[in-house]
């Protein structure tokens, strides 16, 4: 494997600020844990039963064809959420004391059609060390079709990306569990190469979880129900696009807009800011706080208090965004929370802002 140098942050200004606000944090969590831990063992084993349960009703009773693409909806909405409270945790460690507890439920991602190892490399790797770093940050780097990151390469196509993009978008889980796992795993030119090579075990899991998604959701159904195929693959492509259009109100929303900087290393591989300015000024929260947010999508709007503290379990993230409030009141931190429908409107705003074609007569007068 190719040595890379990555990109290096500051070391000057809020050290000090840093380390006493997770030393608050600590404490916070110490007090909350007796109660909070009920909730997140009842979230791990209460979604998961719920996706098998909306999964047997489809084999049981799917002949109905209410019954059969409700069922699918289902299952794609609680792909979503197990994803957003059991998988994200798990893959920092926070739904288990038991790191081989934590290993174990990554495979619920796998079984839910995602490559869970690659998945680890790109958000906590790059991700969370790069948010909004081009070349690094895995999450926001997609198809050559968006141009997310100002710096990236325009093309002429990308002066419409506002427009076909929103239309793309039902479509994003499925590149993603049957395109994009596999060049990852194939075309070592992708960024998730550059701090790992791929154990050849990965690549018989990734074959063999595809085949079991795939036969469980599709071919068990087909064998079944006595219906036609067609209506299948029909209710398949409704829950990959409920998953879809669910999953990216939580993942646009955070980082992809026009609030969000996409901080430039300079020639030094040095990035602008220090890790923590850099954490708040590439992710913003959502102000949507309610039962909802915070049981069934895993306290997504909280996202500022992820990056600082990937290493805590989201049930303890609305407090701590209380207490990051007090210290970025006390401090003059570049705090930013919006409503959900601003988040997406500047996501929009912001792909056609980096569509448009510089003009070059206008530069050179």
């Amino acid at each position: 494997m190719e040595k890379v140098t990555r990109p290096q942050y500051m070391k000057s200004g809020h050290e000090t600020i840093f380390l006493q606000l997770r030393q608050e944090v600590n404490a916070l969590v110490v007090q909350l844990q007796p109660k909070r831990k009920r909730g997140i063992m009842l979230k791990a084993l209460l979604f998961p039963i719920l996706y098998i349960f909306i999964y047997i009703s489809l084999i049981a009773w799917g002949n109905n064809p209410v019954v059969l693409y409700t069922s699918y909806f289902g299952l794609g909405l609680l792909l979503v959420v197990i994803f957003l409270n059991i998988i994200h945790d798990a893959v920092h460690g926070t739904v288990f004391k038991s790191k081989q507890l934590n290993e174990w439920y990554m495979y619920l991602f796998d079984l839910m059609g995602a490559n869970s190892y690659t998945w680890r490399m790109r958000h906590v790797r790059f991700h969370h060390n790069y948010p909004n770093v081009s070349g690094w940050d895995t999450d926001i780097e997609q198809s050559k079709l968006a141009r997310i990151f100002p710096t990236d390469e325009r093309l002429a196509v990308h002066r419409y990306q506002h427009i076909y993009l929103p239309l793309l978008y039902p479509l994003y889980l499925l590149n993603w569990l049957l395109i994009r796992d596999f060049r990852d795993f194939f075309n070592k030119k992708r960024t998730v190469w550059k701090l790992t090579s791929i154990p050849k075990e990965e690549y018989v899991k990734l074959f063999l979880f595809k085949a079991i998604f795939l036969f469980y959701l599709i071919v068990v159904p087909g064998w079944l129900l006595a219906i036609s195929w067609a209506k299948v693959v029909t209710g398949f492509l409704l829950m990959m696009f409920t998953a879809s259009i669910f999953s990216l109100i939580v993942l646009l929303s955070p980082h992809a807009n026009t609030t969000a900087e996409f901080p430039i290393p300079d020639h030094n591989h040095q990035l602008p800011h220090n890790w923590m300015v850099h954490m708040l000024k590439t992710t913003n929260d959502v102000r949507s706080d309610n039962w909802f947010t915070r049981f069934c999508m895993g306290c997504f709007n909280f996202h500022v208090v992820h990056h600082l503290f990937p290493n805590v379990n989201h049930v303890y993230y609305p407090e701590i965004t209380s207490l990051l409030k007090t210290y970025a009141a006390r401090y003059d931190l570049p705090y930013q929370s919006y409503s959900l429908g601003t988040s997406l409107k500047n996501h929009y705003l912001l792909l056609k802002r980096n569509g448009v074609r510089e003009d070059i007569f206008e530069e050179t007068m």
